[in-house]
């Protein structure tokens, strides 16, 4: 009797400890609160300036920059990168359940995609909750080599995201680049990047 008694207390216990778990929900990974953090910018477009280029282009000579944390659901945000008058680039932060992706999404001005478009990688470690890595991916690497530029086979994009700063860098032997934007101070967002509707 006495058993039986225990193993019923016990398996209230279970069951209401259970149920306490399911409510309260796993902890947060450190994918899940990165992507979190960006999209609580949800909205909101900021200033930036290149911090790093070993190698400058004429494209970026001079020019505002400015990114647009545009659209956000659970599983993908949409963050345009304008350059100047350029409003061909949107970052696309995807979660899944195993991993983070970023692919960029190059449009023309017409709004047809570029050959050169949807690059990028998929997070190989959990990563922090303020950084994120992603290595080329498969897709990406054939992409680079079809295309003629082989050597960005060994890229890995970045994004780090702090209270006051937000930078996209990319890396690779022989090569860096980086713009940092000022999260302290939002601006107006600009109107829709191309191929896109507001």
């Amino acid at each position: 009797m006495k058993h039986s008694a225990l193993t019923n207390i016990s398996m209230t216990l279970l069951s209401l400890f259970s149920t306490s778990v399911m409510a309260e929900g796993m902890p947060l990974s450190n994918q899940d609160k990165f992507f979190n953090n960006i999209k609580m910018l949800c909205g909101k477009a900021f200033q930036g300036e290149v911090k790093t280029d070993n190698k400058p282009s004429k494209a970026f000579a001079n020019k505002k920059f400015v990114m647009h944390v545009r659209r956000c659901n659970d599983t993908r945000l949409e963050i345009p990168f304008h350059v100047g008058e350029n409003a061909s680039r949107t970052w696309v932060i995807t979660k899944t359940d195993t991993n983070l992706t970023l692919q960029h999404d190059h449009r023309h001005e017409d709004g047809t995609s570029d050959p050169l478009t949807m690059y990028g990688g998929t997070t190989r470690s959990k990563g922090w909750p303020q950084v994120q890595s992603f290595p080329a991916d498969v897709y990406s690497k054939n992409l680079f080599v079809d295309s003629g530029i082989p050597d960005s086979i060994g890229n890995t994009w970045q994004m780090y995201i702090y209270p006051k700063t937000f930078t996209y860098r990319m890396i690779r032997e022989g090569r860096e680049f980086s713009v940092e934007f000022d999260l302290t101070k939002s601006i107006t967002p600009p109107a829709a990047p191309w191929g896109f509707q507001d």
